[in-house]
């Protein structure tokens, strides 16, 4: 059965129409891309439910501020979800053994976490199908990015067909649609996005080391990404830096 709503039409109180609400799990790390994608989510009018996820990642400084950002934006709900993926290493942002590299590559960086958006989506799904959402809304971008694998369109359109092959609702014809609103989009784009719907970038966290209390190491590439991209849109950097 489809969702509604009960909205009073403006010529009488008498009557009443159903709206049709959309449910979206939006996946919420507490950085600058997740939180700009919540923020349009929510101005489209989406019924909003945060995904945010303990992977293993070095700190928790980010989860904090996916906490905070939740409720700045009045999600339905918030789940906090540990998946241990650093007990299998390989990266610089779950194994504290790998120094985080403060100097760019062409190549893909060891800051990439193996299959991290793979499970990150699965959980999204699952989450998804049992509150009959219609939509996961998630932060790649495959512009200003670090050469990650699993945030490329490629990986997206694979993903939506696996995940509607292997759900409920996806055998059923109600295909699940995954939204990457930021794909195609400059980090300046983002952030002008994202200020124009009131984001206040400060309580995020981006940054690959941050300190418990979530000031950044100005260092490290997403930082950098970061800066330059408040530099791009000519947008004051709210970062809290280290020193």
């Amino acid at each position: 059965m489809p969702r509604s709503i009960v909205a009073r039409r403006a010529d009488t109180d008498a009557s009443a129409v159903a709206v049709p609400v959309t449910r979206a799990v939006v996946l919420l790390s507490g950085g600058l891309d997740s939180t700009t994608v919540l923020a349009a989510a929510s101005a489209q009018g989406r019924e909003c439910y945060a995904l945010s996820v303990h992977y293993g990642q070095r700190h928790a400084a980010e989860i904090a501020a996916a906490r905070r950002i939740a409720q700045v934006f009045n999600v339905r709900e918030q789940r906090l979800v540990s998946v241990d993926l650093g007990q299998f290493g390989g990266s610089a942002l779950t194994d504290p053994t790998i120094p985080v590299p403060e100097t760019a590559t062409t190549t893909i960086p060891i800051t990439y976490v193996p299959a991290r958006n793979t499970v990150l989506l699965s959980l999204a799904l699952a989450w998804a199908e049992v509150l009959d959402a219609d939509e996961i809304h998630l932060g790649v971008n495959a512009v200003d990015y670090s050469g990650y694998p699993d945030c490329r369109p490629a990986f997206i359109e694979a993903f939506c067909v696996l995940a509607n092959l292997a759900t409920k609702r996806g055998v059923g014809g109600r295909a699940v649609r995954i939204e990457t609103p930021l794909m195609q989009l400059s980090k300046a784009e983002i952030i002008t996005l994202g200020t124009s719907l009131g984001v206040d970038y400060t309580s995020t966290v981006s940054c690959y080391q941050a300190t418990e209390d979530g000031r950044a190491c100005g260092r490290c590439d997403a930082c950098r990404l970061r800066r330059e991209g408040f530099e791009s849109a000519r947008i004051v950097d709210p970062t809290r830096y280290v020193g």
